[in-house]
C-alpha cells in the first residue's frame, strides 16, 4: 500500500467578492443559454477542440482518483451509421411496448421518436464508458469506486466545457446500451454511459418550449 503523498495547493485563485458574485452570474448566464439540440449540421469540428474539451472533462473529481471514464470519439461515418442503426433498432422497441406508458407520456412534450439523424449528420459522438474494474499488470482486478458518481461529473463537465466552446450537444442514452460495447470493441469491464452528441446546430433548429425550476424549487438553505 503506497501512503499519501502531498504537494501545495498552486492552482487556488480567490476573488474579491465583488468580482466572485459577478462570476458565478456571468457563468450563470452563460450556461443558461446552453440547450439540447437534436437538428444538427454536418460542418465539421476541429479534432484539437474536442481533444481540449475531454482533458476538461478529465480533471473532474472522482473516487479515489481512479478516473473511471472512457470516452470514445467516433467521426468515421461508416461506424456512425452503425451506431444509429444499432440504436435505432433498440429505441423502436422502446417506444413500441418496452418503455412503460408513463415513460412514454413524460417525454411527449419534448417529440422525441426511435429516428436519430443526428446519429450519422453530426460530425462526432462521444460514447462514455463507465468502467467497473482496471486490469492490473499482475492480471488481476482493481475495483474502481464511485464509479456512476465519477463518470457522471465528468461528463457534465464535458458538455459545460463543449458550450464554452461553441458546440452544441445532445445527451442519446438509448436503453438497453451493451451494443456499442460490441460495435466500438470495448472491454466487459467498462459499460456504455451514454452518447454524446457533438457539433453546430443547424441553421433552422428548434427546442422544446421548457422553462427550468426556480431556486427555491431546487435547492433548501439551512443557516
Amino acid at each position: 500500500m503506497t501512503g499519501p503523498r502531498y504537494v501545495p495547493l498552486s492552482s487556488y485563485r480567490e476573488y474579491p467578492e465583488d468580482e466572485m458574485k459577478r462570476r458565478a452570474e456571468d457563468f450563470y448566464a452563460e450556461l443558461r443559454r446552453r440547450r439540447t439540440v437534436r437538428d444538427f449540421s454536418d460542418r465539421p469540428v476541429p479534432r484539437e477542440v474536442i481533444e481540449s474539451c475531454l482533458l476538461a472533462a478529465g480533471t473532474a473529481p472522482n473516487g479515489a482518483n481512479r478516473q473511471p471514464w472512457r470516452f470514445v470519439v467516433v467521426g468515421d461515418p461508416a461506424l456512425k451509421a452503425r451506431i444509429r442503426e444499432a440504436a435505432e433498432e433498440e429505441e423502436r422497441a422502446f417506444y413500441s411496448g418496452r418503455a412503460p406508458k408513463e415513460w412514454i407520456e413524460a417525454l411527449a412534450h419534448l417529440g422525441t421518436d426511435e429516428n436519430k439523424l443526428f446519429l450519422e449528420r453530426a460530425p462526432w459522438l462521444i460514447a462514455i464508458f463507465a468502467e467497473s474494474w482496471e486490469p492490473t499488470a499482475e492480471g488481476g482486478k482493481a475495483k474502481n469506486y464511485y464509479v456512476s458518481e465519477s463518470v457522471g461529473i465528468a461528463t457534465g463537465m464535458l458538455i459545460t466545457a463543449l458550450h464554452h466552446s461553441g458546440l452544441a450537444t445532445l445527451t442519446h442514452t438509448p436503453s438497453p446500451m451493451k451494443f456499442l460495447n460490441d460495435v466500438l470493441d470495448r472491454p466487459d469491464n467498462e459499460r456504455a454511459f451514454l452518447v454524446l452528441v457533438v457539433g453546430y446546430p443547424d441553421e433552422n433548429a428548434t427546442v422544446p418550449d421548457i422553462t427550468k425550476k426556480p431556486l427555491d424549487q431546487i435547492a433548501h438553505f439551512i443557516e
